[in-house]
């Protein structure tokens, strides 16, 4: 385990905080304001969200779906979290930090509602769960895939220190049926202290609020 200051730091990470957010671990009661937020920006994010094709979901399925997210991260499956402004009473995106990608290394994926594209927020939470993942996670290894053609999500990999290792031929599902590219950027344990992700002000909190980091 990760140790800061003589303090042995237990994860998971349940709620970080950064300057202009709340990322937590999903609750089903989240559900309508998530349900809002995803029907809000479907059109906006079609273009590369494959879910975004879906005719807009059932609450009752939103449900359904926060529980199995907080399930996994209770059992440390998988970490989803959501994306709230600063008093929780929007959903203004969604991250996670994802373990498909192996042992000992995270995945950060991200979306952010179409009102709230281009304020960087997107690179705040990538920015604030790049440092969970190497500073309560302790991994070794942290990943940003994106489409070539999406270059926002190629930007912030790009501000946070990351590495475009290289590009992955017709790998992700694209809404036409068909595939597309994929870039993988990667960031590693001995790399972080130097990027920018290492200087992101955050708190993070365990499951029963005590802070971690």
């Amino acid at each position: 385990m990760p140790t800061f200051d003589d303090v042995t730091v237990v994860g998971p990470a349940y709620r970080v905080h950064t300057p202009r957010l709340v990322l937590r671990c999903w609750q089903p009661a989240d559900a309508p304001l998530l349900k809002a937020a995803m029907d809000e920006s479907r059109e906006h994010l079609r273009e590369w969200m494959p879910w975004a094709d879906h005719e807009p979901d059932p609450l009752d399925e939103i449900v359904a779906r926060a529980r199995r997210w907080r399930g996994k991260f209770d059992l440390g499956q998988d970490f989803v979290y959501a994306i709230f402004n600063p008093d929780e009473s929007a959903v203004w995106g969604g991250t996670g930090l994802h373990t498909r990608v192996g042992e000992d290394a995270r995945e950060i994926g991200y979306w952010i509602h179409v009102d709230q594209v281009g304020r960087g927020l997107a690179t705040e939470a990538a920015g604030a769960l790049t440092r969970v993942a190497f500073e309560v996670d302790g991994v070794r290894r942290v990943e940003i895939h994106c489409d070539p053609c999406n270059v926002r999500s190629a930007a912030v990999a790009r501000r946070l220190g990351y590495v475009h290792e290289g590009t992955l031929r017709q790998r992700l599902p694209s809404g036409e049926g068909g595939y597309r590219d994929s870039m993988i950027w990667t960031l590693l344990a001995d790399e972080y202290p130097r990027s920018p992700a290492a200087s992101m002000p955050i708190e993070a909190f365990d499951v029963m609020g005590r802070r971690i980091l």
